[in-house]
């Protein structure tokens, strides 16, 4: 089985004059090639600082992260698209940073831009976009270079509900058609359960694995999308056993 990132026996303590916090605690789990683990989990329980580790823009107190390729994406709860840049320009910026920036990797730019609906807007400025145009923006520039694993942080919270839901079946049937190996940290389960292989369960912090969950729809007709992954009774039944994990409120 080939994996492209492992932690084992990872613990991470953020260490102030007066204190030591500890985040996470004894956080073992792999995420194989092509598959979308989800991890949810109440407030401040590590999840995000569980991105940062893998990322390596923190490092782990104790055990070890194992991430099988250079190749990393991430995108953040807001979409950090820069105003004074246009979606076009917005779109080249990772390629630039990497010097990738060739005429093959702007068609592709241009693409990808009509690929999601976005070419009739790559000349406006990010304050003219819609929440849902300027994460589809983000999601171009994150995917022009060719990350082999994309790490998502609450990439649609900052969206309207209904908005939320068709970008996430969106962003959800992409990862999947592309097999891009995704790891997604959100609060909503929903979200985690219909886009997801796998969903990972946190406890509070100091953050344990309370479960993991094999995600499979073999009700789902024809390709499997996040919006019809919501209409099956495997989805109502996933959801009720994370929200009682989470000790989140009374049973469903």
């Amino acid at each position: 089985m080939v994996y492209i990132c492992e932690l084992r026996n990872v613990s991470k303590r953020f260490h102030t004059i007066n204190n030591e916090t500890k985040a996470i605690d004894d956080i073992s789990f792999k995420v194989k090639k092509g598959e979308i683990v989800s991890i949810v989990g109440p407030s401040g329980s590590g999840k995000s600082t569980v991105l940062s580790l893998i990322a390596g823009l923190e490092k782990p107190s104790e055990g070890e992260v194992i991430v099988n390729t250079d190749s990393i994406g991430f995108m953040f709860q807001k979409d950090q698209l820069y105003e004074w840049r246009n979606v076009y320009k917005n779109c080249l910026l990772g390629l630039e940073v990497k010097k990738m920036d060739n005429e093959e990797n702007k068609i592709k730019v241009k693409r990808m831009l009509e690929k999601y609906g976005l070419t009739n807007f790559k000349n406006h400025y990010p304050s003219q976009l819609s929440g849902g145009m300027r994460q589809r923006a983000a999601l171009v520039r994150t995917l022009a270079i060719e990350p082999e694993l994309l790490l998502l942080d609450e990439p649609f919270s900052a969206l309207d509900y209904q908005t939320r839901l068709s970008i996430g079946d969106e962003v959800g049937t992409i990862l999947r058609n592309e097999k891009i190996s995704t790891i997604l940290v959100t609060h909503d389960i929903p979200e985690a359960v219909s886009i997801s292989d796998r969903v990972i369960v946190f406890t509070e912090r100091p953050a344990k694995i309370k479960k993991e969950y094999e995600i499979k729809f073999e009700e789902c007709p024809g390709e499997r999308t996040p919006m019809k992954c919501r209409n099956t009774l495997a989805f109502g039944e996933y959801f009720r056993n994370i929200w009682r994990d989470l000790d989140v409120g009374k049973e469903v």
